[in-house]
């Protein structure tokens, strides 16, 4: 399964990495790992994760309040569309998607 990350994805995860980064030097890493965790469940079986509206699923990272949001383009591609922060408002990852 391939996958590829929406801009609007890069910019999140590049964003929340560095927010990480600078709480405590290490952190913005884990938080890479996590996120590598998780797209790899996400690509080992993407209609395992609940629908959040039709064609789209959330995946909840294991350590960080982040979710994966993407959906399934082909059977063969996962697109990314955002690296959501849960804290935040619950549509608000729409806005760049």
């Amino acid at each position: 399964m391939k996958y590829r990350f929406t801009r609007a994805a890069e910019l999140d995860l590049a964003n929340a990495a560095n927010f990480y980064e600078t709480q405590s030097v290490g952190l913005g890493a884990k938080f890479g790992v996590d996120v590598g965790l998780g797209l790899a469940r996400v690509l080992d079986a993407p209609n395992r994760w609940p629908e959040m509206d039709p064609g789209f699923r959330r995946y909840r990272l294991d350590r960080f309040p982040y979710a994966l949001i993407y959906r399934l383009l082909t059977r063969g591609m996962v697109e990314v569309l955002a690296v959501h922060d849960l804290r935040s408002r619950p549509d608000s990852w729409r806005e760049n998607a």
